[in-house]
């Protein structure tokens, strides 16, 4: 099992004049430096995922993408204390696809950075029998943590990103071997 881990980033916010692409760039040059992941984007905005949740080709080639993936990170925003609407879809347009698989967070947003919408996140992926990394990434007032370039020199955030990472290579490593060894019950 030396091959690289499938690391899907999964793009949350799809509102216009967002700022997730900022933080989404920054974080996938940071992961791209690191030779144990095989890094895919998949973005909200232009993944359209019906919110009845209805069968489509796009659903079945995204559900595809989440079933050959070793591990996610998604990058959320906080709305009104919570994660934006399409990422709950995205959790729900799939099923077994994300069975014993680990997900990490990027958050960011005004003073909780995001740490509430991430908190809720929690709840949501245990129910979907993933395994949430405890290291998460946060940018509180984050378009003041960015400059022109898209670096950020947020220490705190440089530093909690390299541990979620090597969380999340350990727990996707683990699990993708024990999928192969006993398949998950669920």
């Amino acid at each position: 099992m030396d091959t690289p881990l499938r690391l899907e980033v999964i793009v949350a916010s799809v509102r216009p004049e967002r700022f997730a692409p900022v933080v989404a760039e920054w974080f996938l040059r940071t992961v791209r430096q690191r030779p144990e992941f095989d890094t895919g984007v998949i973005d909200l905005i232009d993944t359209p995922l019906p919110t009845d949740l209805t069968e489509t080709p796009e659903v079945a080639d995204y559900r595809a993408r989440l079933a050959a993936a070793d591990a996610f990170v998604a990058i959320t925003s906080e709305y009104n204390h919570g994660y934006p609407a399409a990422l709950k879809t995205a959790f729900d347009t799939a099923k077994h696809e994300w069975r014993a698989k680990p997900i990490g967070f990027v958050a960011y947003g005004g003073l909780s950075g995001g740490l509430r919408a991430v908190e809720q996140l929690r709840q949501v992926v245990a129910e979907i029998h993933m395994v949430s990394i405890r290291e998460t990434v946060s940018f509180h007032q984050a378009k003041r943590q960015f400059d022109a370039r898209g670096e950020t020199s947020d220490g705190a955030a440089i530093d909690a990103s390299a541990r979620m990472l090597r969380q999340l290579a350990w727990w996707a490593r683990t699990l993708r071997e024990a999928r192969v060894k006993d398949p998950y019950p669920g």
